[in-house]
């Protein structure tokens, strides 16, 4: 399980960020809660993009299984402003797992597909975005 891969953590009230100490470079952020305040979304993304220069952190797994409710403001700003100050610090692989709902998988691709339009520039076209099902498998991309 994630306890494997963990050297170092810092939990907050939704959500927790990891390095994976087995795999260099490699950050995960676990969704801990159903619903994600864009204010506190932006805290958390903030403190990994301080993780991301000091560690040279080059993947992220971002675990949403927890998660119930698609924000699509936060995936915006996540997108269009975290990822491209992320771009510009290395990091270029992103691996997401979703939950196994139907309805936010649905909203991911609408949102995702809104954001690819409103911003055919954004440095997010050239990342590696992948997608998977379980950490073990998340962590083997």
């Amino acid at each position: 399980m994630v306890k494997d891969y963990q050297e170092r953590r810092k939990d907050f009230k939704h959500a927790s960020i990891a390095l994976a100490d087995a795999h260099q470079g490699t950050l995960l952020v676990t969704a801990t809660a159903t619903y994600i305040p864009i204010d506190q979304f932006k805290s958390i993304f903030n403190e990994i993009a301080h993780w991301v220069e000091k560690y040279s952190i080059q993947k992220l797994i971002f675990d949403k299984r927890q998660l119930t409710v698609f924000h699509q403001p936060s995936m915006e700003w996540y997108f269009v402003d975290w990822k491209e100050r992320m771009y510009a610090a290395g990091l270029t692989r992103h691996v997401k797992i979703l939950p196994q709902d139907e309805v936010f998988r649905q909203s991911v691709r609408i949102g995702r597909n809104k954001i690819n339009e409103a911003y055919p520039n954004g440095k997010f076209h050239t990342m590696e975005i992948l997608y998977a099902e379980t950490l073990e498998e998340a962590v083997a991309l």
